[in-house]
């Protein structure tokens, strides 16, 4: 049976990476959607996309309705956990209003919903965690996607809920840098860098995650699941890894505890997940951070 997905947010990071993957999939029509003006339209003439305010309740029945797709995978959210802390109305319009909007539809049509959400729903104080672990977010962004699983699991649909952790790759037109290539360029730069070596998370590629939401859509799986690497690494450790991958200069990376930074927003501690569930139910498999750090240098030909 032919498989007619809509996603959200594909112009982010995980919504590229979700275009490029089911694009390739036999089986598969594919909805790209976006709030903004299609990012992708230079790398995929023929990719149907329609404009798509997930915080309009009218225009996601709207949208749902005229294109009535069989699966949605909502990746749209304000991520950005110091914005999110600073500027709570937007943060929840967004994160929380919007996801309401979605499951109402999603509900009413028999789409299912996958989901994704964040390891910040945890409190930090013990990791790797697996899918039953209790929530008990530490910032607003982590209540504000709390408050949007809550909401999805409250709907009678078919829905999963995609849980990942830390995610890092390049994208298309893509402002926002990620740990691999800061510590590369600032290494390069010669610059010394204080990254972190109290916080503990499994660090996930963005192919990676764009992966495990495919294979939730293709065997049509319901509940939650945790998508990440399995390595439980502080950044201290990433950035190591990255100066070893691209020989540079490691006495310029200094480490500190997340005390030495000032952020609007409290970071948890120790999360990183257990992927068990999703390797055995799913198949799923993950790169390495080495891995990782292999294809950003090769998709940046450097």
């Amino acid at each position: 049976m032919t498989k007619r997905i809509l996603v959200t947010g594909s112009n982010g990071l995980l919504g590229q990476k979700l275009v490029a993957l089911l694009r390739q999939q036999p089986g598969v029509e594919l909805i790209a959607s976006s709030r903004g003006a299609n990012k992708l339209a230079d790398l995929y003439p023929d990719l149907r996309f329609v404009p798509l305010d997930v915080t309009d309740r009218a225009q996601v029945q709207q949208v749902l309705r005229a294109e009535h797709p069989t699966h949605l995978i909502h990746t749209a959210a304000m991520t950005n956990v110091d914005e999110c802390e600073l500027n709570r109305e937007p943060c929840w319009l967004q994160n929380v209003t919007a996801v309401e909007h979605l499951v109402e539809a999603c509900e009413q049509l028999g789409i299912h919903l996958t989901h994704v959400s964040t390891d910040f729903v945890f409190s930090g104080a013990a990791g790797p965690l697996a899918e039953e672990a209790t929530p008990g977010p530490v910032n607003f962004y982590g209540e504000s996607k709390l408050a949007a699983e809550k909401a999805v699991r409250a709907s009678s649909g078919r829905w999963a809920i995609v849980r990942t952790v830390l995610v890092y790759g390049i994208a298309h037109e893509y402002g926002r840098t990620n740990i691999v290539l800061w510590v590369r360029d600032s290494l390069r730069a010669g610059k010394q860098i204080n990254v972190v070596n109290d916080q503990f998370r499994t660090p996930t590629l963005a192919e990676d995650l764009a992966q495990g939401c495919w294979l939730v859509v293709k065997h049509e799986a319901t509940g939650v699941y945790h998508i990440s690497s399995s390595e439980l690494l502080t950044p201290y450790q990433m950035a190591l890894q990255v100066a070893d991958y691209f020989q540079l200069d490691k006495s310029l990376i200094v480490k500190v505890d997340a005390s030495t930074f000032s952020q609007p927003a409290k970071r948890p501690l120790r999360t990183g997940f257990i992927i068990t569930k999703a390797q055995r139910e799913l198949g799923y498999a993950p790169h390495t951070f080495q891995e990782g750090i292999a294809l950003l240098a090769r998709q940046t030909a450097q």
